[in-house]
């Protein structure tokens, strides 16, 4: 362990170092305004121009969820060869930060353009932001792996705290104050996470800096002898590298720039025998990429070809499990606005009002209460980052107690539609320690196990909304269904994805080499990129089936598609386990 690193645990919060807590709330603040402003976004695109929104199709809205989403994680590629190469991990998070606080100015603002471009530095900068905070808290546990689990925890707390409280402020004052409220309240917040980064960075000692080049002894190019034979990408290989990055990207964005403009912008605008030009786009990306694959892989040893066919697998899977998790925001919520009874009276009214008050009360107090923490251990030498924390969350309680007593004045509680997001984070909250303990008991599942068990907790949510929906009628624009279906619905896919999200990147550390692990992980956002893609591909496609066949049909076909799929990863774990050779 390096004496830097030693450094670091000498002013410790909880048994850890005072700058994880310096990250928990940077990134705490980072996801309040990503999530608070994904949650107003595809219903203030189909909001009706009377209530201030776009009167957007919902086809269009959730065609630029999906692009924008999937962007996010591609963004990312180009974020961590900037830290790594050029600018180091600090600057790349507050370059982050600074787009994003931008990108959600911008969006307040509601004008086409300003909406555009804030989509816009919102992408990038979740790019320069996104990855690079995990590979600080990386570089902090140098030499501390039994302290590596818990900082992880702690920081995913943190992740989860910011969510809940971004779905929970943002929404409240989107739908009920005016979408610019929702919108600005996001990017506020994102500038006192940047600020307080920016002022406490000391904190973390040389971690983080801009990279210096070193001359290379050569020792560099030693390979260990558990480690397969070099396999460079050859200049064929680039090429289809470039082609198929260049045909996805292409597509990403033309869809919906292709359906907004009512197609007078389209790249694609063709057939070939009898297919759509952007089918034929994509098609040819995902082809291209197949190849590469079946040319590379074959030319390592036979344990690391097994182990990433394993991991391609998962990947697979990935895709899937993101498409059908991420409706969350699209057309999980808009059933919640349109289809949903939100309308409380007498007791229900009031024991909504209560439980809505603890769920915002306690957590905010276990966070305060982290926060005074961390005021006794570095306020001293950096007052004005914590005076900037201090005053967030001042504000932050100032907002809630005013939300919490407009409420109790009101007789009835009208729920608003992005508050059923909430119950993803406060399930994780609540459930994470106890699928840790499982994990590291002796009936910790083999991994594909764990995949098949998230899937089907995926499709059993699915099928409660889709079950809640059997009485709506073929082509019905509003509804009464009982709110209790969507909560089982974030219930189960929270459990799914205790199963899934975190121990994925986990098992792809395990499973690939070290000199390979940037690659793979680059594929592996790629997959997240593809399955929040197509997450807005389902949702596009729920419109016209439930004008077809009905709104409950449509959550059939993704009840389906996990549970299938779960089955599927259930059924192949005796070859998954023999490509993994030993890895659990």
């Amino acid at each position: 362990m390096s004496t830097s690193t030693n450094q670091l645990f000498k002013d410790k919060v909880l048994g850890h170092p005072a700058g994880l807590f310096v990250l928990f709330f940077t990134e705490m603040w980072e996801r309040f305004s990503y999530y608070g402003m994904r949650a107003l976004l595809v219903m203030f695109f189909t909001a009706s121009l009377m209530d201030e929104g776009w009167g957007w199709p919902r086809e269009y809205a959730y065609a630029i969820f999906g692009t924008y989403t999937s962007l996010v994680y591609l963004s990312t590629l180009l974020g961590g060869y900037f830290a790594d190469k050029i600018i180091g991990y600090r600057y790349a998070v507050a370059v982050g930060a600074l787009l994003m606080t931008l990108g959600h100015g911008s969006m307040a603002l509601e004008t086409p353009f300003f909406i555009y471009l804030g989509l816009t530095l919102l992408v990038f900068g979740s790019g320069f932001f996104k990855p690079n905070m995990t590979s600080i808290i990386s570089e902090m546990y140098k030499g501390k792996d039994e302290k590596k689990d818990g900082a992880y925890t702690i920081f995913y707390m943190g992740v989860n705290a910011g969510a809940f409280l971004g779905i929970l402020l943002c929404g409240y004052l989107g739908e009920k104050i005016g979408w610019r409220w929702g919108f600005g309240l996001a990017g506020i917040f994102m500038f006192f996470g940047l600020l307080q980064f920016w002022l406490a960075q000391n904190i973390f000692g040389d971690i983080g800096k801009k990279p210096i080049k070193t001359e290379d002894d050569g020792s560099s190019k030693e390979i260990a002898k558990d480690e397969p034979k070099l396999n460079p990408f050859t200049t064929v290989q680039l090429f289809i590298i470039g082609v198929a990055a260049l045909l996805g990207l292409a597509w990403i964005l033309n869809d919906p720039v292709s359906k907004i403009s009512e197609g007078a912008y389209n790249l694609f605008d063709f057939k070939m025998f009898g297919i759509e030009g952007s089918n034929i786009a994509i098609l040819s990306a995902l082809i291209l990429f197949v190849v590469l694959l079946i040319i590379r892989i074959p030319r390592y040893d036979r344990i690391t070809r097994d182990r990433m066919l394993a991991v391609m697998f998962f990947a697979f899977i990935t895709i899937f499990f993101w498409a059908i998790f991420e409706q969350a925001p699209s057309s999980l919520t808009i059933f919640a606005r349109d289809y949903t009874q939100r309308i409380l009276e007498g007791n229900a009214a009031d024991i909504f009002k209560v439980v809505n008050s603890l769920m915002t009360i306690i957590p905010l107090g276990i966070i305060t209460w982290v926060l005074i923490l961390l005021f006794k251990k570095t306020f001293t030498k950096y007052a004005l980052s914590n005076i900037i924390l201090a005053l967030s969350f001042v504000i932050i309680w100032g907002i809630s107690i005013w939300m919490l007593n407009a409420e109790f004045e009101k007789e009835i509680a009208e729920v608003p539609a992005s508050w059923f997001g909430v119950l993803n984070s406060l399930f994780i909250i609540a459930f994470a320690p106890l699928f840790s303990k499982w994990w590291e008991s002796k009936y910790n599942p083999n991994a594909n196990m764990k995949y098949a068990i998230g899937m089907v907790l995926l499709g059993l949510g699915m099928a409660c909304v889709a079950i809640g929906a059997s009485d709506i009628p073929v082509g019905a624009a509003t509804a009464s269904v009982s709110m209790i279906w969507l909560i089982l619905v974030y219930f189960f896919h929270t459990m799914g994805e205790l199963c899934i999200s975190p121990v994925a990147l986990s098992y792809v550390s395990k499973l690939v080499p070290g000199r390979m692990i940037a690659m793979m992980f680059g594929i592996w956002y790629l997959a997240v990129a593809i399955g929040m893609k197509l997450a807005g591909v389902f949702g596009e496609a729920s419109e016209g089936i439930a004008n077809e066949n009905g709104l409950s049909y449509f959550f059939w076909i993704l009840t389906a598609i996990a549970v299938g799929l779960g089955i599927l990863s259930a059924v192949l774990y005796p070859v998954i386990r023999k490509l993994m050779h030993g890895v659990r």
